[in-house]
């Protein structure tokens, strides 16, 4: 088990490498959560993600032989680029395995710091096959994502970071994938400050802690889906899952369209970019399913999103919100019909995004049309008001 002398000696490796991201309160989030809340901005490290700090320790710990000999990693993509700079940094070659479908600012930002970059299979666990058998023919270090003790006291850092930056924390929100992340922080917590409870968060979709500590020991899940493919994995780690077991208070999940609500939250009221993993903490937060003692510090651990995915979660979280609804109405299907029903809906002030019609429909009858519309809105009141006035008017939404 890690103890303090190894987050220690991690901290000093670090120095140079890892910066210090900082800890800023949201009133926005504490006001929905019902809980004071600062977050961790740790999507403001160096690469993104705080993948930095467990691949930088790892490595920075390796002998002059053993860094000569190169490093190999498998990695969805922010444990990539850590891998990729700390290479650098310390003089080693880097051999990075992504799945083929890695977001494609990952896949540039791990070349741009060096490494060799091998795209291989559909999700982590082709890539983590791939990249075993290369080691097994080429020698060199394997730096694991997350189940290794040097990678766990690396990122325990992170959590040194909150008790100092936070003395008073009654709670760290961590996410969970492999469970390094939560398994460092949660060590760094405990052994400095023992009455602060630490929450880990898991994405619904591949929530494969809760059944490991029910049946005590490590489980892996059939298959994995959720937005949020930072943690997105299928087993957790076991030397991760020892320490989870013993060091985390409560393992909570969240669905991806809270996980959406969450991203947009961020990025509308605190100003910060997250990918999904990273809003993990704050989307427990939102639906209040953890046990909470203030103050919370959320720990937004990544940043690097794509922006495709990040429109697509927006629009999401957006409709989560009720800012964005879509519908359908059946009209007679003769001029001005239309005109009518979007004056009908000017006077709510909902603000139409799109317009559909739909003739060739076997529902409808011979001198019916059908209209599917996307509106934006101030929220669910506003929508029930939109649906009252349109029904009203003789127009049954559906």
């Amino acid at each position: 088990m890690v103890a303090r002398p190894h987050i220690d000696a991690a901290r000093v490796r670090l120095a140079g490498l890892v910066q210090h991201t900082p800890v800023e309160e949201s009133r926005t989030i504490s006001e929905q959560a019902g809980a004071r809340t600062l977050l961790k901005c740790e999507h403001l490290q160096r690469t993104g993600s705080f993948k930095l700090r467990g691949a930088g320790n790892r490595i920075a710990a390796l002998s002059e032989e053993e860094r000569a000999r190169g490093v190999v990693c498998a990695s969805a993509g922010n444990h990539a680029q850590g891998v990729a700079l700390s290479a650098r940094g310390f003089g080693a070659r880097a051999t990075v395995f992504m799945p083929e479908r890695a977001p494609l600012p990952k896949v540039a930002a791990t070349r741009g710091y060096g490494a060799d970059v091998r795209l291989v299979g559909s999700g982590f666990e082709e890539a983590y096959e791939a990249s075993c058998a290369f080691l097994e023919e080429t020698g060199g270090t394997y730096v694991h994502p997350f189940d290794h003790p040097e990678v766990i006291a690396g990122q325990g850092t992170l959590g040194l970071d909150i008790v100092e930056d936070v003395p008073d924390a009654g709670t760290v929100v961590v996410p969970i994938g492999g469970g390094g992340l939560a398994a460092g922080v949660a060590s760094a917590v405990k052994l400095v400050s023992p009455g602060t409870r630490v929450v880990g968060v898991q994405a619904a979709g591949a929530a494969s802690f809760p059944g490991s500590l029910a049946a005590g020991e490590p489980r892996g899940l059939d298959h994995v889906s959720t937005i949020a493919d930072g943690i997105a994995l299928k087993r957790p780690g076991d030397l991760t899952y020892a320490h989870v077991a013993e060091r985390v208070d409560e393992i909570v999940t969240v669905s991806d369209e809270s996980i959406a609500r969450g991203v947009l939250l961020l990025a509308e009221r605190a100003k910060q970019i997250v990918e999904p993993a990273g809003a993990a903490g704050v989307a427990a937060l939102l639906d209040r399913s953890a046990t909470l003692v203030e103050p919370v510090v959320a720990v937004l651990c990544g940043g690097n999103v794509d922006p495709i995915l990040l429109h697509r979660i927006l629009q999401s979280g957006l409709f989560e919100e009720g800012r964005y609804f879509a519908f359908r109405i059946r009209l007679r299907d003769r001029p001005g019909a239309l005109s009518a029903l979007l004056a009908r809906i000017a006077t709510t002030g909902a603000n139409v995004l799109r317009v559909d019609h739909h003739r060739l429909n076997t529902r409808l009858g011979v001198l019916e049309v059908e209209v599917e519309l996307e509106v934006e809105t101030r929220g669910p009141g506003h929508i029930d008001e939109l649906v009252n006035t349109l029904v009203e008017g003789g127009y049954p939404v559906n």
